[in-house]
């Protein structure tokens, strides 16, 4: 009996962790964890991350962090030590970016560190070389976080009062691409109503630009102020306004000279931001250190959109385009890489295709990184960019540099092991309306290439309106006149195949075949006679035809195009005249005692419906201009199978 109930015992307390364990891995999420040595105020963070799943065939995978300790500061190194200023209670946040793994970044709970005693003296290092900055802590992915720091410093040799401005989602996508989640404070900045814009007509004197009629920025003065430094601060906002949907506006007061401040926003990517993975979105921040004046600087943050975090990527800002007014467009393309080896690169080796569509000729660097000269024609010792060209690539050769390895001893900054170049080109001066596709082989020193994902490049469809107007000759339609005029719609100037739509408005006007009918009539009297009757009939008709057909322009000259037509009048007016002959005997020929005539008119809207097939060729300016066509439509009634023939000219 004993035994028994040791067995029962058993087997449910097996079941019982059995089902607990199953209920522990099927709820399981990838989650990093924070720990920490604490001595005194000083205090070393140690991350404990899930093993990274590899993607097939990309560099080793590995784990990028970025830190925030709850008093206003921040830390990507993996292993930061940190002081604390004051006792107090801080809650730490981690952030843990897995590269070229196959998962998602693994969620963080906050940690909250308890400071007691001060056993460090706090040194309040300035590290920011710019009074005004934009960071992130990772590439935006669909449906994760993303954290922008925005920094700021007092420059002023006294106490200021200002503001800041964070302008996001642009006007550009249809949906939003981020949901603002928090912004975290940490010297008593007050968030104030984004539908205030307060500003001073006043400009500081100390400044170095003064703003132009046409908005450009004169020089005043010799010396030199950041290019982003600007004076005009209504057009500034007006402008963010126009081109961002959001925004949100933080007062800060009492900030000391040479003071610097971290401000963090936390955004959720929405499901519905832009999928395009060659797309490039950003933010803008707007920095007024003193609210006496509007002197103020500009920021533009650009980010890629991406699948996965992978440091080497290829981007565009041409993702859609409206091909009438890519005339006047720049195409600027960015490419990224990070060496994740052991040590440091000296060559780097980017081979990126260029689109047929482009010229060549056109490309100008526009910014690098590692920061170099523009190699000159000769060989030099120093470092820089050389740029070169094939039939379809131009090659970009970083040469004598120091670039760090992320798996490099003593390298604790991973930004410093990232690069990237920065160009524009403009289109060739005939290219077609199609999408393009580029991608770029990166090759650290010898070893193997690096292959980017595709920066796509698409044209909007647009709206073509073409005029039309001709001639339909119906062969087996007795005296028919037939002309017509109306309007066809179709992409403008597609390069290929594509659908068009037309109504067009007819007016036709035929006879139907004389229709001739002989009888004997016997009247009661006995007198038997032949009556002849011919009848005659004309139609007056306003026609709509309504044709749907799918073309392929062969080159830029002929056109081909199949579809189907339907056709309903408007307005059908039918005159009927009825002839009768009557003859004093039965045989043609002998004299008529008797003749009457009788017309009948009748009036129709909206009948004879018809549906048919349509088969046509153009030639002339077949993308957009003017061009001559003629058109066999196969209706499928007897009689009304005909030829058109006409001019079109599509805009």
């Amino acid at each position: 009996m004993n035994k028994l109930f040791l067995f029962i015992c058993f087997s449910f307390m097996y079941a019982y962790s059995y089902s607990q364990q199953l209920l522990v891995n099927d709820t399981l999420t990838r989650t990093a964890t924070i720990n920490n040595t604490t001595k005194g105020n000083e205090i070393i963070f140690t991350p404990e991350t899930p093993t990274l799943n590899q993607i097939a065939g990309a560099p080793k995978a590995f784990y990028t962090h970025y830190w925030e300790f709850g008093d206003g500061h921040y830390s990507t190194e993996e292993k930061p030590k940190h002081v604390y200023k004051s006792i107090g209670e801080y809650e730490v946040k981690l952030w843990a970016t897995n590269n070229y793994d196959t998962g998602k970044p693994p969620t963080t709970r906050p940690k909250k560190i308890a400071i007691n005693s001060i056993t460090t003296d706090y040194e309040d290092l300035a590290i920011m070389d710019k009074d005004f900055t934009l960071k992130r802590n990772r590439e935006p992915v669909p449906e994760e976080e993303i954290v922008t720091i925005m920094s700021y410093k007092n420059i002023k040799n006294y106490v200021t009062n200002g503001k800041i401005y964070l302008f996001y989602n642009e006007l550009k996508y249809k949906t939003n691409n981020f949901e603002l989640l928090e912004a975290r404070t940490h010297h008593k900045e007050k968030n104030i109503s984004t539908d205030e814009f307060a500003y001073t007509n006043n400009i500081d004197n100390e400044g170095t630009y003064l703003a132009s009629l046409n908005n450009d920025l004169i020089n005043s003065s010799i010396v030199l102020q950041d290019s982003t430094e600007k004076t005009n601060l209504p057009l500034t906002i007006a402008e963010s306004q126009a081109y961002y949907k959001d925004w949100s506006l933080l007062e800060f007061n009492n900030m000391q000279p040479n003071e610097e401040r971290h401000i963090f926003f936390s955004f959720k990517t929405t499901p519905e931001m832009v999928k395009d993975t060659s797309a490039i979105i950003s933010v803008r921040g707007i920095y007024i250190p003193d609210n006496n004046y509007d002197n103020h600087k500009v920021k533009d943050m650009e980010m890629e959109i991406v699948t996965s975090h992978d440091p080497n990527k290829m981007s565009s800002n041409g993702t859609f385009m409206n091909y009438r007014l890519v005339r006047f467009k720049t195409l600027k393309y960015k490419i990224k890489f990070q060496n994740n080896g052991e040590g440091p690169a000296r060559t780097i080796r980017l081979e990126t295709d260029i689109p047929e569509m482009l010229d060549k000729s056109t490309l100008k660097v526009m910014d690098m990184y590692p920061k170099c000269d523009i190699c000159p024609k000769r060989d030099v010792l120093y470092s820089c960019l050389d740029t070169t060209f094939t039939s379809t690539q131009a090659i970009f050769t970083f040469k004598n540099i120091y670039l760090p390895g992320s798996e490099q001893k003593n390298v604790k900054e991973y930004d410093s092991t990232k690069g990237f170049v920065k160009y524009s080109i403009k289109f060739a001066k005939d290219f077609h309306k199609k999408k393009t596709k580029s991608r770029t082989a990166i090759i650290f020193d010898k070893n193997d290439p690096i292959i980017t994902n595709y920066s796509t490049t698409r044209f909007l469809p647009g709206i073509s309106i073409g005029a039309k107007m001709g001639y339909n000759s119906f062969n087996d339609l007795k005296n028919s006149e037939s002309y017509f005029f109306g309007a066809t719609l179709s992409p403008f100037k597609s390069y290929r195949w594509y659908w068009q739509v037309e109504l067009m408005n007819n007016f036709h006007n035929y006879e139907a075949n004389t229709n001739v009918r002989e009888e004997f009539i016997q009247e009661a009297q006995g007198f038997r006679f032949l009556q002849r009757t011919t009848t005659d009939v004309s139609y007056e008709n306003i026609d709509w035809d309504i044709p749907v057909l799918i073309r392929y322009n062969v080159n830029n000259y002929i056109g081909l195009g199949a579809g189907l037509q339907n056709t309903i009048s408007l307005s059908e007016k039918q005159n009927q005249t009825i002839f009768i002959e009557q003859f004093e005997g039965v045989e043609p020929g002998v004299p008529v005692f008797n003749t009457m005539t009788n017309n009948i008119n009748e009036t129709n809207s909206f009948t004879n419906l018809r549906t048919g097939l349509l088969f046509e060729a153009t030639a002339g300016f077949a993308r957009i201009g003017p061009s001559m066509g003629a058109r066999y439509i196969m209706n499928f009634e007897d009689n009304f199978n005909y030829w058109q023939f006409y001019a079109i000219w599509k805009f």
